[in-house]
């Protein structure tokens, strides 16, 4: 991995451990950085009770910018929620409501309170809600102040902007807006917080760009904007999509187990590059695990299993996790933590069972899978797609292939 001979702690973390795509201004921040503490913003949206690991990238730049002696600003989009960002998306976002946007916040919280340090000091994490200020906005006030400096062709220019309109998918004007707003974040945060730099994913930059320019044209303040690399696994896929659905950070929407595991089926050209962006190993311990070979590669898994699982659950949760999975894949026996699910009557269809436990998409996926020879009760290959599991007292182990198993139980 090549790296820019940079002079700050910060730029210097974030480049080796592969965060760095674009920047406004390298040489400006980097000089920044070694002379003061900068505070640094990333805004999510509230669009469900949790986040999911399509979003951690972006917790762990925030992590990175308070392990360089920064502070980091958690930004909740209780305003912006109320819109949606347009962004890359095929479709305008269902609108939420004021109670479920507040319900949804106060779930995320416990997430970043997982990873940030929070409280009053120079370099400690604070968590902030645009609807503190763009709730009170007057719309000719705002136009006349913010919406001069906003050019309507810039703006259809955008990437973001452009894939809607190019597929001739509906773009309204309430989202237009959205990357006002966001720009106009910025902005507050440079006033309120003296924010000087804002992060995010690729398909940010447009986004960011516009806050850069309208801080600077309104408050004369230089701020700065980082985005990071498009994160995908080795196959082309998009991180954190599963069979399963979406990866979940909350443990009420994600078993720990889950995700441990989620993390330990990692492809093998992925370990090393997840191992620098989603845990604090050492660069150098690091470097070890990556290059192992084989099954070897087994154990760095497994590392990046524990490691990522204790940041978000917590280091019982990743013991659990691992001692479940140990037994469950080196003794066959059915560990506690594994996926349950309880049979009223005492008995169903395999083909039900792996729907509903989520090992297949389909009844006709589910078949094909134990036409396949993939499937197991306790060890023993299926190949019947009409079998029917009828439980005793014991409980049942359910396998798909060497990686997915659940317990039936009544």
């Amino acid at each position: 991995m090549t790296t820019m001979p940079y002079k700050s702690e910060l730029l210097r973390l974030l480049d080796e451990r592969g965060y760095i795509h674009q920047l406004t201004d390298a040489e400006g921040l980097d000089a920044l950085a070694t002379r003061q503490v900068v505070p640094g913003y990333i805004g999510f949206d509230p669009t469900a009770p949790s986040l999911h690991v399509g979003s951690l990238v972006q917790i762990m730049m925030l992590r990175r910018l308070q392990q360089a002696g920064h502070k980091p600003i958690v930004l909740m989009g209780g305003g912006t929620g109320k819109i949606g960002d347009p962004s890359f998306k095929d479709e305008a976002r269902k609108l939420m409501t004021d109670e479920t946007i507040a319900e949804n916040i106060a779930s995320i919280k416990r997430v970043f309170e997982r990873f940030l340090t929070f409280g009053d000091g120079p370099s400690d994490a604070i968590m902030l809600d645009n609807a503190e200020w763009l709730d009170k906005l007057e719309y000719i006030p705002f136009l006349r102040e913010i919406g001069q400096h906003f050019s309507v062709n810039r703006m259809l220019s955008f990437d973001s902007v452009k894939l809607r309109l190019d597929r001739e998918q509906s773009l309204s004007f309430l989202e237009f807006n959205y990357m006002i707003l966001q720009g106009y974040d910025f902005l507050e945060l440079a006033r309120r917080a003296e924010c000087r730099l804002q992060m995010g994913g690729s398909d940010q930059w447009g986004n960011i760009v516009n806050g850069i320019e309208l801080t600077r044209r309104v408050a004369g303040s230089q701020v700065f904007g980082l985005t990071t690399p498009l994160i995908t696994t080795a196959d082309g896929g998009k991180m954190g999509k599963t069979a399963k659905g979406a990866v979940w950070l909350n443990a009420d929407m994600l078993a720990p187990y889950d995700y441990w595991q989620f993390w330990r089926n990692t492809q093998d050209a992925d370990v090393g590059k997840f191992l620098r962006l989603f845990t604090d190993l050492p660069l150098a311990e690091i470097a070890r695990l990556e290059a192992l070979e084989g099954a070897e590669i087994n154990s760095a898994k497994i590392a990046l299993a524990n490691a990522a699982t204790t940041m978000a659950h917590g280091e019982e949760a990743a013991r659990d996790a691992a001692e479940t999975a140990r037994r469950t894949f080196e003794e066959g026996a059915a560990g506690g933590d594994l996926p349950t699910l309880r049979i009223d009557g005492g008995s169903i269809p395999i083909v039900q069972a792996l729907t509903v436990l989520g090992f297949a998409a389909s009844n006709g996926e589910a078949r094909r899978k134990i036409g396949e020879g993939a499937v197991r009760l306790n060890d023993l290959a299926i190949t019947d797609p009409s079998f029917e599991i009828v439980l005793e007292d014991v409980p049942v182990k359910i396998s798909l292939g060497k990686k997915r198993h659940g317990i039936l139980t009544r």
